[in-house]
């Protein structure tokens, strides 16, 4: 019962201690810690890992004269630059979070608060200056990168548009810290006379959303869990009149990146890891159609917009169960089982039988990346060649073998992979694939301060950076029982209807319920359509 972020970790933690590599796909081979030891013995001391830590940064001289780092940027942030340069106001990109902060809050103590986050990640006081030598990550000291924390005041009603306003606005990263946080006051009244909001009158009481947004060139979604952590950490310590005692980060993302370039090496270098996993995906990428035809409400427009809307998506906990028996009877994730059903469910609406489909990897396997800020994630491509005869089990078999070595050849940035594929550029779609799949592998936190509680606020940012986008999440009881599986399919506006959409999400869900119910069904007659279709 892992997943492939704990899967990596885990291979990540066994090669530092045993002073080896130890590939991911080991874990799946080795099923059993005894015979996972065995197999590790045989290797261990064998040297070949490059540890991450501190590096030697190249540094350049600002018009002032001061000296100051320029690392280069790390192959994920080169995709996130490029975009940005060629739409610095587009918000597909940008990562929102609210929290919701009810009771006495210390605005003063929470700037603060801002200040100390900022100061202990390097990532949020970065710019992206274009030099001769293209794109450098320039740190800026933080009495010249804290954004300004803004408290404004606003009806209960808008807190939702409100955030999303400030989702919705671009970045210039190459000029300006890819960070922005506003304090909303929330209100529940507007004095008729004055049309003014009607406050308590103790200024500092009452209920608060914290709005931030990151430019994906500096976090990712498993950032969420250490910014707001540090920041509610530093809060509480600064309430206090104290400055934040927690430890130094090991790292910081810009010794990750320098890192990042010497682990890949030369992909001119056959020998070498970029070169080998560029093989890898030419070869299992070779031919993939160029667009995936779904039946859409509307033809495609010239240019994609990124408007997106979003239906929900839920899987009771009896078909969570039995998705979780299929996928341990075949030695498989529960990923994989979900992926598969996709394949199979995108392959019957569109009548083609060569699916892709594109999955977000954590790229967080080192320990010392753990409480990091910055972008870590990359975007992987899997391949599901159906035959409409073959059982659902067979399917799950060869995908199994598919995803691993997908994730075993997860290093090389799906940008370079695009560039080196070639296939047939569009501005009306995204390249290699159209439809995502994210699983939601991420530990719930419990955050607590002082007169405060805490909770967080849901939106929908209008965004869906594919065509349809699959975003899940499983949970379970304390007991370790499955307890059902939740999300949201977001989709293009400017091709689907919500309700069009609300029907893939329901024959999803009524197809997981098929595959748990008779797993050895040809994948070609599993039931899509109810009886009143029919």
């Amino acid at each position: 019962g892992g997943n492939s972020l704990i899967a990596t970790q885990v291979a990540a933690r066994l090669g530092a201690a045993l002073d080896t590599q130890v590939p991911v796909r080991l874990l799946f081979e080795a099923a059993t810690v005894s015979v996972l030891a065995a197999r590790i013995q045989e290797q261990a001391g064998s040297g070949g890992r490059v540890a991450l830590v501190p590096q030697q940064r190249p540094t350049r001289t600002l018009p002032s004269g001061e000296v100051v780092g320029a690392a280069p940027l790390s192959l994920a942030q080169q995709r996130m630059w490029f975009l940005n340069r060629f739409d610095q106001d587009s918000a597909a990109y940008n990562l929102p979070m609210a929290i919701r902060l009810s009771g006495a809050l210390d605005v003063e103590a929470l700037r603060a608060a801002v200040t100390d986050l900022v100061a202990r990640h390097e990532v949020l006081r970065t710019m992206y200056p274009e030099t001769e030598a293209g794109p450098v990550q320039l740190v800026l000291p933080v009495g010249d990168a804290v954004p300004r924390l803004e408290v404004r005041s606003v009806a209960a009603g808008d807190v939702v548009p409100a955030v999303a306003g400030l989702a919705s606005a671009g970045f210039d990263v190459t000029a300006e810290v890819p960070l922005r946080v506003a304090l909303f006051r929330v209100h529940d009244a507007v004095d008729a006379t004055t049309g003014e909001a009607v406050v308590d009158v103790e200024p500092a009481a009452g209920e608060f959303v914290l709005a931030m947004v990151v430019h994906h060139i500096a976090g990712d979604g498993l950032s969420v869990g250490p910014l707001t952590r540090d920041l509610m950490i530093a809060y509480a310590a600064r309430t206090a009149g104290e400055a934040p005692g927690w430890a130094a980060l090991p790292v910081q993302y810009a010794d990750y990146s320098i890192w990042q370039r010497e682990l890949l090496g030369d992909e001119a270098d056959p020998e070498s890891i970029a070169a080998a996993q560029l093989a890898y995906w030419q070869s299992a990428l070779a031919g993939v159609p160029d667009q995936l035809d779904l039946p859409t409400d509307r033809p495609r427009p010239a240019v994609q917009s990124f408007a997106g809307g979003r239906v929900e998506v839920a899987i009771d906990a009896e078909t969570h169960a039995g998705l979780v028996r299929v996928a341990q009877q075949q030695g498989a994730t529960l990923f994989m089982v979900v992926h598969s059903a996709l394949a199979v469910l995108l392959s019957r609406l569109s009548g083609s039988d060569d699916i892709t489909i594109g999955t977000p990897v954590a790229g967080r396997g080192e320990q010392a990346l753990d409480d990091l800020i910055g972008m870590f994630v990359n975007t992987l491509v899997f391949r599901t060649q159906l035959d409409r005869g073959e059982s659902f089990t067979g399917l799950l078999g060869r995908q199994r073998e598919a995803d691993i070595a997908a994730f075993a050849h997860a290093d090389v940035p799906f940008e370079r992979l695009v560039e080196v594929l070639n296939p047939a550029r569009s501005t009306a779609r995204h390249p290699l694939f159209q439809v995502g799949l994210t699983f939601q592998n991420l530990a719930a936190s419990v955050l607590e301060l002082p007169d405060l509680t805490v909770s967080g606020v849901d939106f929908d940012a209008e965004i869906s950076q594919f065509d349809l986008n699959l975003l899940l999440g499983d949970s379970y009881d304390t007991a370790g029982a499955p307890n059902g599986v939740a999300g949201y399919l977001t989709y293009a506006t400017a091709l689907f209807d919500r309700a069009t959409v609300e029907g893939f999400a329901k024959r999803f869900v009524g197809l997981l319920r098929e595959i748990v119910a008779a797993p050895e069904t040809a994948v070609g007659d599993l039931e899509i359509l109810a009886p009143v279709e029919r």
